[in-house]
């Protein structure tokens, strides 16, 4: 309290005067060729800071005052660059490295390219693409720093209540596609797990693991994935970071009622740098104290370090890990059904990692790339109805899982006159080991006492060793005298020893196309066609019978085709609007043999995805259409508005189409920030989304099943044949930013759900209890019967409007 108080004396005492300058530095690359560019001009815009890059293409702006502003590089034969939103302050160094594009003129790349500035589509991947940066991730209204939350103000993503999961996990996704369909690179090396709590064999949770403060910026592909990138069937996220300081050390550390994270960067010797971070997460105290069931507990770290070996040789290292403990708490005013059904709730204890090395090495018009890394994780789940835990009488889950990921890539790439190519392979090395007991459902039985449904339960233990392997090519070209036409195609192939024909590579062949053509300066028609594989999920391959028999090693890849096609126009520099269509046509997706559905109908939460049985016979599409806008900073005002309309539908073992659990149909997202001045910044975000699907319980079979499982039975008769209501939020943000001599503050307000409006999720199956908790309300008066015939089932509706306000500080030294 001691130190808020000094923090809030300092904030009023320094409020008025004059900000202390603060330096901007870093370097200048050619995109294609990682090769340094020296005289490239790097400027504040309106203002008369500006500088030249040197030999090595580094440049500095030093006594630069405190405040936003707009970073231009420009450069003969390259598109010019602008960097908007970059913050100086007094407290760090703001260290930001610039890849400029090679242009097709020559010469007026001022006049005809001004506009391209802020371009953040490639040649190889023209059209379906978004860029944030560190500022931008910062500063969004209820992000909290979070940057899965971020990403979904773009368009086309959904998560977070408004794509069919609880309000508070952090599921992406995006164009109608399951959550495990994306990919995440950090500084090219493959991370499969950026969120605490991840759900196995798919992803999300309740927080993100990345430290902003490691990001330079975050890069969304949606479509159009070069041929270097496996396994993605909806987006790829590249997730760049800055180097550490090279002159001296500095740091920030940012604290609030949900978490205080450190950081701290600067110099190990002559050539290289480092940075490196902690984590602790207050999340359980804030939802103790608001009264909120959910428990999340965690803890996570993260460090890169960045050497020049020579001029022309650099190696990265990288590490980033979690510890997560999840529970879920009655709140003090739950009914006694709400308290009940809330105690038959897993608790989960979890903890992963993945360290990597990236060794860049420079050659004749372009550079090698060698990366080594290994993820591990390990999940632990125990389920015991009524909340008896520890009584195994009442167990319902018990799960041990982990698995283990090592991968080596090595890709070469080059530009030759206007051609560009790049080509490489890779090879991964995986353990997976599970031990799972769960009891899905007791049998049914009628009035005669005929057996109408067998009981369901899931016991089996497993460990699977296997490669993976794939190689890729990717060549694009430019035509015209003026380069209007831009033409990129790819193609990959990958196998695996996991599947009994996992070795055929035409199975998997996947070529892919696109084009982007200028009709005007500043308006470009863009293209693409592909085709996209993945590999079912460890779950699904090491899934053994009662016998000990891997049942799903008959299954296949899933695959994805897409096509899509846009307009973007760049009418300022600093404004940016899109439009798209697309269409995603899905085959050999999972279904399970027990039930019969897609296993993109079992929707995102705790429970693992593809612990079963399950044949590679479904098929699934998701269409529709994007408009986005973007305003950079221009003067004291930014905006993003992003509006998507689609269709998500997927087959099972009937070949019927029915809408799958993220088909909400509709999203839309507004983000506004505006800097009031002297150090002042407010901003808003508001998201909205249509209703997603869902599936009714199946009255008998929930009944029967109940005192044996604690929840009620799905009936898949009418999968998905109901609707929740829309979701709505709105995210409020204030920052007061201070630069002394050599500290900065930044003081803000966070307010999420700022409208109070209630979560939308499937309300749960239970039985009415007595008032005093002590046992069940019974129709009869008697007993519950075991049929639970004379039982009161209720469906308890979601939870009450919940707003999670956040009151930090972030100090920079």
């Amino acid at each position: 309290m001691r130190i808020i108080t000094l923090l809030l004396f300092l904030l009023f005492s320094f409020a008025g005067r004059a900000q202390n300058p603060g330096t901007v530095a870093g370097t200048v690359r050619d995109r294609a060729t990682q090769e340094a560019l020296p005289g490239v001009s790097v400027t504040l815009e309106g203002t008369t800071f500006g500088t030249a890059t040197d030999a090595e293409g580094r440049y500095r702006l030093t006594g630069v005052p405190a405040g936003a502003y707009n970073l231009r590089a420009s450069f003969v034969g390259y598109d010019a660059l602008l960097r908007a939103d970059v913050a100086v302050s007094s407290g760090n160094v703001n260290t930001l490295s610039l890849e400029l594009n090679k242009s097709p003129q020559a010469l007026g790349e001022v006049t005809v390219t001004a506009n391209r500035a802020i371009r953040v589509a490639t040649a190889e991947t023209p059209l379906s693409v978004q860029r944030l940066t560190t500022e931008e991730i910062k500063s969004n209204p209820g992000g909290n720093f979070d940057i899965s939350r971020v990403i979904q103000s773009l368009p086309g993503v959904g998560g977070g209540g408004s794509g069919g999961t609880a309000g508070f996990r952090n599921d992406i996704i995006i164009r109608g596609g399951a959550p495990n369909e994306n990919v995440y690179y950090l500084d090219g090396i493959e991370v499969p797990i950026i969120n605490h709590f991840p759900t196995q064999g798919s992803a999300g949770g309740p927080a993100g693991i990345l430290n902003v403060s490691f990001i330079e910026d975050v890069t969304l592909s949606s479509s159009a994935f070069q041929a270097r990138y496996d396994n993605a069937l909806s987006s790829v996220l590249q997730f760049r970071q800055r180097d550490g300081n090279s002159e001296r050390l500095q740091g920030n550390l940012r604290t609030s009622g949900t978490e205080v994270a450190a950081t701290l960067e600067g110099p190990l010797t002559k050539n290289t740098t480092f940075l490196a971070s902690a984590r602790r997460s207050y999340l359980q105290v804030l939802f103790k104290l608001i009264d909120l069931p959910i428990r999340p507990d965690f803890y996570d770290f993260q460090f890169k370090t960045t050497t020049k070996i020579s001029p022309k040789t650099t190696l990265t290292t990288l590490g980033l890990g979690a510890i997560d403990h999840f529970e879920i708490v009655p709140p003090r005013k739950s009914s006694p059904s709400k308290e009940f059904i809330l105690r038959n709730n897993p608790t989960i204890d979890q903890w992963n990692y993945t360290v990597g090395l990236n060794l860049r090495h420079l050659v004749d018009n372009g550079y090698l790339n060698l990366a080594l890394s290994r993820t591990q994780q390990h999940s632990a789940a125990d389920q015991f109805q009524y909340g008896y835990t520890g009584q195994e009488a009442y167990r319902k889950l018990f799960a041990r899982s982990g698995e283990t990921e090592n991968k080596l890539r090595a890709d070469v790439n080059k530009r030759v006159g206007r051609w560009q190519y790049s080509y490489g392979v890779v090879g991964q090395l995986v353990h997976y080991d599970n031990n799972l007991r769960n009891r899905i459902r007791a049998e049914v039985r009628d009035a005669s006492g005929a057996l109408v449904s067998p009981a369901v339960t899931v016991n089996f233990t497993t460990s699977l060793d296997f490669v993976r392997y794939g190689l890729f090519a990717q060549a694009t070209r430019t035509y015209g005298p003026e380069g209007r036409l831009t033409v990129s195609a790819g193609v990959r192939a990958d196998g695996t020893s996991a599947l009994l024909q996992g070795y055929r590579l035409d199975r998997t062949l996947s070529p892919r196309a696109s084009l982007s053509y200028a009709l005007l300066p500043t308006l470009n028609l863009n293209a693409s066609l592909g085709r996209y594989y993945k590999i079912p999920p460890s779950t699904i391959l090491g899934y053994r019978d009662p016998a000990g028999r891997l049942v799903n090693e008959g299954s296949r890849y899933i695959r994805s085709d897409h096509a899509v096609a846009g307009l973007e126009w760049l009418p300022t520099q600093g404004t940016r609007v899109t439009l798209e269509g697309f269409y995603k046509k899905y085959a050999y997706y999972p279904v399970s043999a027990r039930d019969g559905i897609s296993l993109a109908n079992l929707g995102g939460d705790f429970n693992a995805i593809g612990n079963e049985a399950i044949t590679s016979t479904g098929d699934g599409r998701a269409y529709g259409a994007e408009a986005f806008f973007q305003q950079k900073l221009s003067g004291k005002l930014f905006a993003i508005v992003s509006l998507t309309a689609f269709r998500s539908e997927f087959s099972g073992r009937d070949g019927v189409y029915r809408p799958t659990a993220w088909d909400t149909r509709f999203l839309g997202s507004a983000l506004l920030g505006y800097k009031l001045g002297r150090g002042w910044e407010i901003g808003a975000k508001y998201r909205i989304g249509g209703g997603a699907p869902y599936t009714p319980y199946d009255e008998a079979a929930s009944r029967a099943s109940y005192q044996a499982v604690g929840q009620g039975i799905l009936d898949y008769s009418q999968l998905n044949t109901r609707r929740l209501g829309g979701f709505q939020q709105l995210d409020l943000r204030l920052d007061k930013k201070v630069s002394l001599r050599r500290l900065s503050f930044d003081f803000y307000i966070d307010v999420q759900n700022a409208l109070l409006t209630k979560p939308v999720s499937v309300p749960t199956y239970t039985f009415e209890r007595l008032p005093d908790n002590s046992g069940y309300t019974t129709t009869d008066g008697q007993p519950l019967r075991p049929d639970g015939g004379n039982a009161v089932p209720v469906l308890l509706p979601a939870s009450d409007a919940l707003v999670v306000p956040t009151i930090g500080f972030i100090v920079e030294f």
